[in-house]
């Protein structure tokens, strides 16, 4: 008799690239029963703090021309290829009553922010490459700014369509075109 091979549910799918799919890191301790599924598909305390202090940092300034969309939010490229996004900033007049839809976003956001990620790259031999071509698929899909912040490393990657930095979280850099963040600040604001 052979071994039975165990489906793995759509649900612990992350991302979807050219119809292969990228599942959240920690899916195989889900299927061994090791952990919930709320375990694993979640944010920490940091990264969701630090969405809201972009959030607070961004609403004033660009809450009635922008919307900020958060949680997750689907990417989709095409069929079968899609990307989840922490952050996203996105023109309300571009958007319009597409808001409404229950569906993934398929028009180009103005910037992207990710803080680190949800995947699995255990079996991803170049875990940079995960991150430069992510950050490579949504500039080409139209993305102007692609932001990823690496909490262990305490780190800022700020890429656009000239040009790719690495800095630290302490430095400021532009979200947008004339608002500078600086993560290391917005961390420092949590302890209160």
């Amino acid at each position: 008799m052979g071994t039975a091979v165990q489906e793995i549910p759509k649900s612990l799918i992350y991302e979807m690239v050219d119809g292969k799919p990228i599942y959240y890191k920690g899916y195989e301790e889900y299927l061994k029963g090791n952990l919930q599924i709320e375990e694993i598909v979640g944010s920490s305390l940091l990264q969701s703090a630090i969405i809201t202090g972009l959030l607070v940092l961004l609403y004033p300034k660009y809450g009635d021309k922008y919307h900020l969309l958060s949680n997750e939010l689907g990417i989709l490229f095409r069929k079968n290829s899609w990307r989840s996004a922490d952050l996203v900033i996105i023109e309300k007049e571009k958007l319009g009553a597409k808001i409404l839809e229950n569906k993934y976003l398929d028009i180009a956001p103005k910037v992207v922010v990710e803080i680190d990620t949800k995947a699995d790259l255990s079996e991803i031999e170049d875990t940079f490459g995960y991150y430069h071509k992510k950050t490579k698929q949504l500039l080409s899909f139209g993305v102007e700014k692609v932001v990823w912040i690496y909490t262990d490393l305490q780190s800022v990657l700020i890429a656009d369509q000239e040009d790719w930095q690495i800095i630290d979280w302490d430095k400021d850099f532009l979200i947008m075109p004339d608002l500078e963040a600086n993560i290391s600040k917005i961390v420092g604001s949590l302890k209160g």
